[in-house]
């Protein structure tokens, strides 16, 4: 063990210098890229998509206020979905906990067609918000990474119709999920952002219309199950259109069974595929699909894959990939951008970063602690990237001797502790963990018909876990297809698929012995190692830096970091299953990154192994 490393990382410095900031931009938000366009116009929802929709990004007005009383004037103009703490908002604000953020603008509209109905969709608001219409409370809603829809027709008129929006966030001062935002950010904590984040936008659909579908592959059987849910007991067709001709349909009957809670109908067909071709990274095939009634038509896609935990030749438990062993080469995503936080600049920088981890060898990415905006997703769907995903942490701010210290120094003590001790996980609220498992529904559901999802990961180092272990098997009853790393780094209680391991400081290594005696049946996984730290002057946050073990320049960087992947390699041939090397990009004072925070240097620039 690098134990000198390791407990300069983990002890907080007693020297505490000036630290002076440093204006950084990606090249999408130079004013060439940025000029009197609509930001992130592309359809927000390509795994359901529809041609009538109105994007609502752009410019709103805003006000702070100290109380709920609805403001007099506004304070100024705001990018809508850029947060008020990003530079790209042009606010220029940070929301305090126990201020109210309002937004507001005008909409106009023709008149609406005999039927149909207006949705009003937000991709994600940190963290809770109200929507006024016309005046008018249409909805609230509680949970900072999730979409939620209002149905506002019966307040619409034609002409101007006013729309408010009116937020607060506690940040890390309370118990909900937040990840790594922190009103007072240094090291592996960011600056913390709030209200909206992603897209706004609004869809006309009529009154009897597909509410929702279900993609389940069933790799073996050659077949897909499609679960579609509709409004009103409708004569559904199915078509798998192939570059743009129809090349199969089906109709589904009207057999449907009624859900009393939602008052939806849903039909269940499975479809027997002629033309079986599986997806992977090497070979990212999706099949669109297009779900018409006589009033509606949704278009989408699924893939057929197969995500599984089973024995190789030797009977080591593997992750398998279509039956396979195979080997998940990942690299770690926070998702943060210098000038925009938590929401991308554009759809061409989401590419950009998935494009870099394939040109450096990973097939996977682990998207940590943060919920994308669906595009994302979209995106990790037709290049070819296996996702492994976190669920957003939350209890508070993880107490770092307890979550990351004693760990990093003494691992085998967290094996021995169990996560019924709430208090230990700032989880000692019983309302919060009901509502956390209730968001982890959510997401696992809001997810489920991206092919890319190749895990759910609960719980990372213990920050707000509890219950892993039944909170595994509740994940696996909601989705069946894929593994469950039920509590990545430490505190294993036993359950999930895998054995999972954070390890940045000691000789990496497989427990080979555990799989010869047979007393481990879960694959084996180091789900963080690396963050060799490499400042490159000039794209630099700020002064302070922090990371593991400073490489001088991006030459001793690189020797570093292959001589890391061979040591993975070799451990691949042991009984590895996958690692994530931190991490894919500087995020702030943490210059661990493969690629600076800017995204203009990478540095490396051969294929990793």
């Amino acid at each position: 063990m690098r134990i000198l490393d390791a407990v300069k990382t983990v002890l907080p410095s007693g020297k505490k210098e000036p630290v002076e900031y440093y204006d950084l931009s990606t090249i999408w938000s130079g004013s060439e890229n940025t000029a009197d366009k609509i930001p992130l116009a592309d359809y927000p929802r390509p795994q359901f998509r529809r041609k009538s929709w109105i994007c609502l990004n752009g410019e709103w007005k805003f006000a702070v206020t100290d109380t709920r009383e609805r403001p007099a004037a506004a304070d100024g103009t705001i990018t809508v979905p850029f947060s008020p703490e990003a530079a790209r908002s042009g606010a220029g604000i940070h929301l305090q906990p126990k201020q109210y953020l309002w937004y507001y603008r005008n909409v106009t509209l023709s008149a609406p067609v005999q039927g149909n109905r207006l949705l009003l969709h937000f991709g994600a608001v940190d963290e809770r918000c109200s929507v006024w219409w016309n005046g008018r409370l249409v909805g609230s809603h509680q949970g900072g990474y999730l979409p939620f829809s209002f149905d506002i027709t019966p307040y619409l008129r034609e002409g101007a119709n006013s729309l408010w929006v009116r937020v607060q966030d506690d940040s890390d001062t309370s118990c909900h999920a937040c990840g790594k935002q922190a009103l007072n950010p240094g090291g592996m904590f960011y600056t913390a952002q709030s209200g909206i984040w992603q897209t706004v936008w609004m869809e006309w659909v009529p009154g009897e219309r597909i509410e929702a579908v279900r993609f389940t592959p069933l790799f073996d059987e050659k077949k897909i199950r499609i679960e579609v849910s509709l409004t009103s007991p409708l004569r559904l067709e199915i078509h798998f259109p192939q570059n743009g001709v129809c090349t199969c349909s089906c109709v589904l009957p009207r057999d449907f069974s009624l859900n009393k809670e939602t008052g939806l109908c849903t039909a269940v067909r499975e479809i027997v595929l002629s033309d079986f071709h599986p997806w992977s990274p090497e070979d990212p095939w999706l099949y669109p699909v297009w779900l018409s009634t006589q009033t509606d038509l949704v278009q989408s896609y699924f893939a057929m894959r197969k995500y599984s935990v089973g024995p190789d030749e030797e009977g080591i438990p593997r992750l398998m990939l279509n039956n396979r062993p195979y080997f998940f080469n990942a690299v770690l995503d926070q998702g943060y951008w210098p000038e925009t936080l938590y929401t991308p600049p554009c759809d061409e920088a989401i590419v950009y970063d998935l494009n870099l981890a394939k040109k450096l060898g990973f097939n996977t990415v682990r998207k940590h602690i943060k919920i994308e905006p669906l595009r994302w997703y979209y995106h990790c769907d037709q290049m070819g990237l296996v996702v492994w995903q976190d669920m957003v942490n939350g209890g508070g701010r993880p107490f770092l001797p307890f979550a990351c210290w004693l760990p990093t120094l003494l691992p085998a003590v967290t094996t021995r502790v169990r996560d019924s001790h709430y208090h230990l996980f700032r989880r000692a609220g019983k309302g919060n963990r009901e509502r956390w498992l209730e968001q982890l529904d959510e997401m696992i559901a809001h997810l489920y018909n991206c092919p890319c999802i190749g895990m759910w990961i609960p719980f990372n180092e213990g920050w707000g876990q509890f219950d892993a272990k039944e909170t595994a098997l509740r994940v696996k009853e909601a989705d069946p297809t894929r593994p469950v790393d039920h509590a990545s780094g430490w505190f294993d209680q036993g359950g999930g698929d895998i054995r999972s391991v954070h390890n940045y400081f000691r000789k990496l290594k497989v427990p080979v012995s555990l799989y010869k005696k047979g007393k481990e049946s879960r694959a084996y996984v180091i789900s963080e190692y690396g963050g060799l730290t490499c400042p490159v002057p000039g794209h630099l946050f700020c002064s302070k830096s922090y990371g593991y073990r400073t490489c001088k320049t991006t030459e001793a960087f690189e020797k570093k970091f292959n001589a890391l992947m061979k040591q993975i390699r070799a451990l691949e041939k042991k009984g590895l299953s996958g690692a994530v090397y931190t991490q894919l990009s500087d995020i702030e004072e943490e210059i661990n990154g493969l690629v600076t925070y800017d995204r203009k240097v990478e540095k490396l620039h051969k294929k990793s192994g």
